[in-house]
């Protein structure tokens, strides 16, 4: 029982002393904010990483989201709702909620692993010694770029994501369980908030910096050679997934 505890305890500690490094480094990232204008190249190429080239696993993603978010809405309303509420209801729960949560999810293993990967073989080489010693900034120099181009790009990527998921929920509807376009879609323009659009882009701005934050945090404090690369990458990952469902449960509590 005292051994749990104590597990416990230092389970805590540790994610405090994450959430202090995290906001820290935040706030080393604002600071040096004016100089993504100056250093767009920089940015530019973080953003074609970080968002073209994720736009093949985002599409599937959201295809296959939308598609069993039919399939299974139907299951569950078929008999008690009338099937013209179907597009309704998937087009609800995607941009509210699946769209920005699963793409965010997929993100923090495709992008945040990447970043500490990437940030933290620079580490164990010392290649950010080096820079450090030519007096470059590292944060200025590697996580600025990241971190605003994972922000703008994640709600570019949501947005895709949503599209596709809805054509996704279309195509299952049409082509399995036989509801045509126009009943699919006659209720969504009658129940259509823009505040739904508003408050899923604002969870893939949130949560794109998140994935940049953790995976810049993990990277610069990787230490142990390849091994400690590894070690941070699964951390990464499992730090920013964890921290994607907090904020989306704050963000749900805050606006709905």
């Amino acid at each position: 029982m005292l051994d749990a505890i104590a597990h416990l305890g230092r389970a805590v500690l540790n994610f405090i002393r994450e959430a202090g490094g995290l906001f820290l480094l935040l706030g080393r990232i604002l600071r040096f904010s004016p100089r993504v204008f100056k250093d767009r190249d920089l940015f530019f190429e973080q953003a074609i990483n970080i968002g073209y080239n994720s736009i093949p696993i985002v599409i599937m993603v959201g295809a296959f989201t939308g598609a069993v978010s039919a399939w299974q809405t139907n299951y569950q309303i078929e008999g008690y709702v009338p099937l013209r509420y179907l597009g309704l209801a998937t087009f609800k729960a995607v941009v509210i909620e699946l769209g920005p949560v699963l793409t965010a999810l997929i993100l923090a293993g495709r992008v945040g692993a990447s970043i500490a990967a990437e940030l933290g073989t620079m580490r164990v080489t010392e290649q950010i010694d080096a820079l450090e010693s030519l007096a470059i900034n590292s944060v200025r120099y590697l996580a600025v770029p990241r971190f605003f181009a994972a922000l703008f790009m994640m709600p570019a990527l949501v947005t895709l994501a949503d599209f596709t998921a809805i054509a996704g929920a279309w195509l299952v509807a049409l082509l399995l369980l036989d509801i045509p376009t126009a009943t699919f879609f006659s209720e969504i323009p009658k129940f259509f908030r823009v505040f739904d659009i508003i408050a899923g882009l604002i969870k893939a701005f949130v949560f794109g910096g998140i994935i940049s934050l953790v995976g810049c945090h993990i990277g610069f404090r990787t230490e142990g050679g390849a091994e400690g690369v590894g070690r941070s990458t699964i951390r990464s990952f499992v730090l920013s997934a964890v921290l994607i469902l907090i904020a989306d449960y704050l963000l749900a509590t805050i606006f709905f």
